[in-house]
């Protein structure tokens, strides 16, 4: 309500910090609950598989609410819109969840989490700065030396105190490790891809926020169709079998896309593309979870459901500003034409557009033209003057 409701950007920047900060509570207390409430190994990876298709389903509703309210209403209604779902939501759960509590006492690291999070911010925002300065300027690089830096400091302070934030022993294990690894890739691919897919498809195409929305239809149904089918698999072939060949279906659903021309169209690479790509991030999604909590202790169920949360939310954030880093590096270095005009209309003008000085009009250099001296015509001799017989009084030529 207050980021739907904001007169200008600071109080508009506060609401959305709001709503990442209790979104960052839900979403790993929304997997502990279900880890503990569901023991057995096939129920569990039926609830994962239903929450893994809830997902898909929720950014398909997501994508069509949002073009909808996009083109017909106003933006403040895409964030309006959650207040009822969220009451409803929380209405429903009272009286069916119940409450468990980790053992022990249990003290908040107030040191890791300002380092760990000025660590990532600075992380990213050096990532975002590269994008717009470029990667030869002392803020990209200072920004970037300074999140690293932090990092290896929270590491530094989670080994020695008592009550760590992210007790090590979560992430050391070689299964939890690599499948927060890959959460974090995972989710630095989903989100730089739907990002360029929708330049793609409103820009190229010149598709309304509603069409493209309408889109994206494949991609969540993909997902929802691999999460709930793929549920029965997990203790069939092992989530590690399975998490590979989603991984594998997804890497070949996104080389699908270097095939991709600037006017192609949607049906014969983009839907294709979409297709592959959401059945192998559903596969993957619904064996995350039963490979990141198999076989943790209870007290530390919380933390790993924050790690996959928070993986997934920084690979979000750091793909789309690498990538884009990337894009942008790679127009620095793209020849222009001087007698073509001024591209607004793809991306890559747009950019191009934003930067005047990095990309400055090329023009033909205007020479003046050069005057030819011709020698002054001799007169034509009068009639009545005498005629020039001797050599040193002909006129010399």
């Amino acid at each position: 309500m207050v980021a739907g409701g904001a007169p200008n950007g600071a109080t508009l920047f506060a609401g959305r910090a709001l709503q990442g900060a209790f979104a960052a509570l839900l979403a790993p207390a929304a997997l502990s609950l279900i880890a503990v409430t569901f023991t057995d190994a096939r129920e569990r990876a039926k609830a994962f598989g239903v929450y893994g298709a809830l997902q898909g389903a929720g950014g398909a509703v997501g994508l069509i609410a949002g073009g909808l309210l996009t083109e017909y209403t106003s933006w403040r209604w895409c964030l309006f819109v959650n207040t009822p779902i969220a009451l409803a939501v929380a209405l429903a759960a009272l009286p069916t969840l119940k409450e468990s509590r980790a053992e022990g006492t249990r003290r908040y690291d107030v040191p890791g989490a300002r380092l760990v999070t000025t660590g990532l911010v600075a992380v990213v925002w050096g990532f975002a700065h590269a994008a717009e300065a470029g990667w030869n300027t002392p803020a990209t690089w200072l920004l970037l030396t300074a999140g690293l830096l932090l990092l290896a400091a929270f590491v530094l302070v989670e080994q020695r105190t008592a009550h760590p934030l992210l007790p090590l022993r979560v992430v050391l294990d070689r299964d939890r490790g690599g499948a927060f690894l890959a959460s974090l890739l995972i989710g630095a691919g989903m989100f730089g891809l739907m990002l360029f897919l929708t330049y793609y498809l409103q820009v190229n195409l010149g598709y309304q926020p509603l069409r493209a929305g309408l889109a994206f239809l494949p991609f969540s149904a993909g997902i929802i169709a691999a999460a709930t089918l793929g549920a029965p698999l997990v203790t069939r072939l092992g989530p590690k079998t399975l998490m590979t060949a989603g991984t594998a279906v997804t890497l070949a659903g996104a080389l699908v896309l270097t095939l991709l021309k600037p006017t192609e169209g949607y049906l014969t690479i983009v839907l294709p593309a979409m297709i592959l790509t959401g059945l192998g991030l559903g596969a993957f999604f619904v064996t995350l979870p039963n490979t990141a909590l198999a076989g943790i202790a209870p007290s530390d169920t919380g933390v790993a459901s924050a790690m996959i949360s928070t993986t997934q939310q920084v690979g979000g954030a750091v793909g789309p500003a690498l990538l884009n880093t990337l894009y942008v590096s790679a127009l620095t270095g793209f020849p222009r034409r001087p007698h073509r005009r001024r591209d607004t209309g793809s991306p890559a003008g747009r950019i191009r557009a934003r930067l005047p000085g990095r990309f400055p009009r090329q023009r033909r250099p205007v020479h003046p033209r050069p005057r030819r001296h011709r020698p002054p015509h001799p007169k034509p001799p009068h009639p009545h003057h005498r005629l020039l017989t001797t050599p040193a009084e002909r006129p010399r030529t």
